[in-house]
């Protein structure tokens, strides 16, 4: 699958995903063209999916964070609900889970009157959802996307 080398640019590119090939080449003591061929192979096996900044929700106006727990009419994996709740901009995890709900959902919001349009005039419209249980986000410890390779 992935050997060390992979690991370790895999974790310098978690750190910062803007590292250039020369400077993780630097890093590992390697050939900066061997580096980016390793980088496009990770690309190419989808190991690396994509590139992106992480952005303060506060300083964006989405400082309300919050999961919500919903349970469907549909079949046990309804993935028509799933993507349905996937295209709404607030959402940004859809989860299928077991147990008695269906889906955790996290979503971000300015506020909890935003939140409450969000469950009353999107999450509504979606004819499969039976029921919601939302729990609001006083402060977060920790969020991250890094994995521990």
């Amino acid at each position: 699958m992935i050997d060390e080398i992979d690991k370790k640019i895999l974790n310098i590119l978690q750190n910062n995903g803007r590292t250039t090939n020369a400077d993780i080449a630097r890093e590992i003591n390697m050939a900066p063209s061997a580096v980016l061929e390793r980088m496009r192979r990770l690309e190419a096996k989808k190991i690396i999916q994509k590139y992106s900044a992480i952005i303060n929700p506060n300083e964006v106006g989405l400082g309300l964070a919050a999961f919500v727990m919903i349970k469907s009419d549909g079949p046990v994996v309804d993935l028509k609900t799933a993507k349905e709740l996937s295209k709404i901009s607030e959402v940004q995890e859809v989860h299928i889970v077991a147990g008695e709900d269906c889906f955790l959902v996290k979503v971000r919001v300015a506020d909890t009157t935003a939140l409450n349009d969000l469950l009353r005039n999107k999450f509504g419209k979606i004819s499969m959802i039976h029921s919601t249980s939302t729990t609001i986000v006083l402060e977060t410890v920790k969020e991250s996307t890094k994995l521990a390779i």
